[in-house]
């Protein structure tokens, strides 16, 4: 009698993470030690050194926020995707108007967090990246998203 085995490989799935808040930043990381395979190779404080560490460091996935200094989170984005195509870009921002989130998705952009509901939402939009889907929090607006096309990803209620 043959034995069949199902080999599972878990890879690490590097991540960076920019956001100028420390708390908030720290209330990031701390969400992503919870899964065994998500590993933080940077937190950063600024668009700038977001994009310098993603050169040196190719992280599978960046979380950015939108109102990074230095150089904000679309334009740290754009960079990043241009020079890493192959990571995906997921935003934490408290802004939700519709222009930003087009703005966001028409460049690449994997997921959109509102912040409020980073506790519920992160893991599920880093869920969704990886598994090649598009996430967005609930209660975002995606009314006049015509370039950015339809919706990424129909929001995902928690309780």
């Amino acid at each position: 009698m043959q034995s069949r085995y199902i080999l599972v490989i878990f890879s690490r799935v590097r991540v960076l993470v920019a956001e100028d808040f420390e708390p908030f930043r720290q209330f990031i990381c701390s969400i992503l030690a919870t899964r065994a395979n998500l590993e933080v190779v940077c937190a950063v404080a600024d668009g700038l050194e977001a994009i310098q560490k993603a050169k040196v460091l190719e992280p599978d996935l960046a979380l950015l926020d939108i109102g990074l200094p230095t150089l904000n989170g679309i334009e740290a984005a754009r960079q990043i995707r241009k020079l890493v195509p192959e990571s995906k870009i997921i935003f934490v921002s408290q802004e939700s108007s519709a222009e930003v989130l087009q703005e966001a998705f028409s460049l690449g952009a994997w997921g959109y967090v509102s912040k409020p509901r980073a506790r519920l939402d992160i893991l599920a939009a880093i869920d969704a990246a990886l598994a090649g889907s598009r996430f967005v929090s609930v209660g975002l607006s995606f009314e006049n998203l015509t370039d950015a096309g339809p919706p990424p990803f129909a929001a995902i209620k928690y309780s």
